[in-house]
């Protein structure tokens, strides 16, 4: 017993230690979603432009009910062409290397999922309809969000 309770001490209970993902696996996911961001909200800038709204996938009309409300734009434009600012920035920041690449990413996806989360309330509670256009965008933000999240704590002062 002496023996097995020694044994049982001198065993480590560590848990094996989680790296972050390879840069280049993190930058290349990130610019594929950030390319896929690109082109959502170019839709809904695009579909608003034109006086109408976004045709929901689904059917119904919570797309146009969104379109239609006070918060659907911001300084005179619509918040989707915010949006394309955003992810144009997030693409070029997953395509470039170093700390100021990571710093940058992290802090425009965090600025940007801050604000899908602010926009997501609003179509709950607020507007009372859901677009279904503008849940993919935060989804993707979310997603971008994660990614530069982990590439920043992985990766910031290591090499490129």
């Amino acid at each position: 017993m002496k023996a097995a309770l020694s044994q049982a001490e001198g065993e480590s209970n560590t848990v094996a230690a989680m790296r972050a993902p390879a840069e280049g696996t993190l930058r290349t996911i990130a610019t594929f979603i950030a390319a896929f961001g690109i082109g959502v909200a170019t839709y809904i800038a695009i579909a608003d432009s034109g006086g109408g709204s976004p045709v929901c996938i689904a059917g119904g009309s919570g797309c146009e009910t969104v379109a239609e409300s006070t918060y659907s734009h911001l300084l005179g434009a619509n918040i989707a062409v915010f949006g394309i600012a955003g992810y144009v920035l997030l693409l070029a920041a997953s395509l470039l290397r170093g700390d100021a690449a990571r710093m940058a990413g992290f802090g425009l996806s965090l600025v940007g999922f801050g604000y899908s989360v602010y926009l997501t309330y609003l179509e709950l509670f607020k507007i009372e309809a859901i677009c279904e256009w503008c849940v993919a965008s935060a989804a993707l933000m979310t997603i971008l969000f994660c990614l530069n999240a982990i590439r920043m704590i992985g990766y910031v002062g290591k090499p490129a």
